[in-house]
């Protein structure tokens, strides 16, 4: 086998085709392909501009203890669902990389394989989906820890989101943590009012509260109208932390 000019190489759990066409070899159409994914992955820049020290999570993608000022460059694959970005805070970690936050612990690890706990403020993605377009928000559906921007930087799309008010600061008493970061309703009082487990509810005083200082984050489950951002397939984003 000739490794030098015949191996290609692609991330874990991408998907491949196979179509054999006349004078066509199967390692040029693989070469094709693996063009094609590095070409739409999507680049995340994401930026700690807070005063302190946050340990910036992503799934996919997992994790990394981001200094004032410092950035961390993350390519996501084409197709991804359910990505988030957030930030975490209050964190100390071992030498294996275990340990706790306050805020957004995934599991107690630097490197997140799942979702944070609350409260924290998410970015949320999905890439190439329905007519190819990307889906983004800002969502305080599990409260609000860190100011953040998420905006697109490429591609001719210019629709940025922004929460940047002082939501800790003028938290309500009931959502208000030890800490003093701002918890969403559902967390608090886990009922159908405020998660929307049956499929079917409205905005309600607290998300009113979330909505008024951040009109363009998701401030309840069902607030898509107002909260959902697209772009064409393949551009890129920035996540700045205190814009």
């Amino acid at each position: 086998m000739n490794d030098a000019t015949s191996t290609f190489m692609c991330n874990s759990g991408t998907n491949y085709e196979v179509v054999l066409f006349k004078n066509l070899s199967i390692s040029f159409y693989f070469f094709v392909t693996l063009c094609i994914v590095f070409a739409h992955a999507a680049r995340f820049d994401i930026t700690n501009n807070c005063p302190y020290v946050v340990w910036a999570a992503a799934v996919p993608g997992g994790g990394r203890q981001l200094n004032p000022q410092e950035s961390w460059p993350l390519d996501v694959n084409a197709g991804t669902t359910g990505g988030r970005v957030w930030a975490r805070t209050g964190c100390n970690f071992d030498g294996s990389g275990h340990g706790s936050c306050q805020t957004g612990d995934c599991g107690g690890l630097l490197q997140c394989q799942a979702y944070g706990t609350p409260p924290n403020t998410l970015a949320e993605f999905g890439l190439n989906q329905y007519q190819n377009l990307d889906f983004i928000d800002i969502s305080l559906v599990d409260g609000f820890n860190v100011p953040m921007d998420f905006s697109p930087t490429s591609n001719g799309c210019t629709r940025g989101i922004r929460c940047t008010a002082d939501i800790n600061g003028q938290c309500p008493a009931e959502l208000k943590t030890s800490s003093g970061y701002c918890n969403n309703p559902c967390t608090v009082f886990k009922t159908d009012e405020y998660c929307c487990n049956s499929g079917s509810c409205g905005p309600t005083t607290f998300s009113k509260f979330f909505k008024n200082l951040c009109p363009d984050a998701y401030s309840y489950p069902k607030d898509d109208a107002t909260s959902t951002f697209t772009c064409n397939g393949g551009t890129n984003y920035k996540v700045v932390f205190c814009p």
